[in-house]
């Protein structure tokens, strides 16, 4: 219960929120559509986990990465935290996940969205999440250091900090912390673990968020794999 009302606040202006940008021009809705399209044929398996949020996301290949779990990748590239809020009543919620795994935002930061900005739509996301499906946990996973969007890193890290210390106060709430591994020695972000626009990642860089996510996949399922959920 705690944080029930501060949430139910927060979950009523995401919904204000979400209703004034339908009234703007759609431009996510093909993919939405599509997403739609697909669960019409083969609805994804209900319980697992749903990887939703900006190109890191779409580019993860899940289902490869993580064998062992029901995993659904609802990534849709170039998008910003307010997207995932915008869309998550119809790529999201339906599935009733067990575990959801979210990134998102540093395009908002590159577009001009202030840290503060950001912190408030991962909020409202959290809370319409949190109303729908109280027993799903949340994972936000740092917004990544990259070479092309370097001078960005501070106020991308005020933003981390606003959500990680925001995460402690709910134990539903996690953050996963991706900067410090995705550094060198120099404290750069290290070259192998991008492509050539130095922005999205390479094998190397999964590799680094795939070895994160494994361990809070296994405490978040337990002993409940694919191939257990399945019978």
């Amino acid at each position: 219960m705690k944080g029930y009302r501060h949430f139910g606040i927060i979950a009523a202006t995401a919904l204000l929120m979400t209703a004034g940008a339908s009234a703007q021009e759609d431009r996510w809705e093909k993919n939405i559509a599509a997403f739609e399209a697909a669960d019409a044929e083969e609805a994804p398996e209900k319980g697992g986990t749903v990887f939703i949020g900006s190109s890191s996301i779409v580019m993860w290949d899940t289902s490869a990465s993580f064998p062992d779990y029901v995993t659904t990748n609802r990534g849709f590239g170039g998008s910003e935290v307010a997207d995932s809020l915008r869309y998550a009543d119809r790529i999201l919620i339906p599935y009733q996940p067990k575990l959801v795994v979210f990134y998102a935002g540093d395009n908002d930061i590159s577009r001009g969205k202030t840290p503060q900005q950001v912190f408030a739509d991962y909020k409202a996301f959290a809370a319409m999440v949190h109303q729908a499906l109280p027993k799903t946990e949340i994972q936000f996973i740092a917004i990544k250091p990259s070479l092309a969007r370097w001078h960005l890193v501070k106020p991308m890290r005020e933003a981390n900090a606003l959500i990680r210390e925001f995460s402690k106060k709910y134990t539903y709430l996690g953050y996963v912390d991706i900067d410090a591994p995705m550094l060198g020695e120099d404290g750069m972000p290290r070259k192998e673990l991008f492509v050539d626009d130095g922005l999205h990642m390479s094998k190397e860089g999964y590799a680094i968020w795939n070895k994160l996510m494994e361990s809070i996949l296994k405490a978040n399922e337990g002993s409940e794999t694919k191939e257990k959920a399945q019978k």
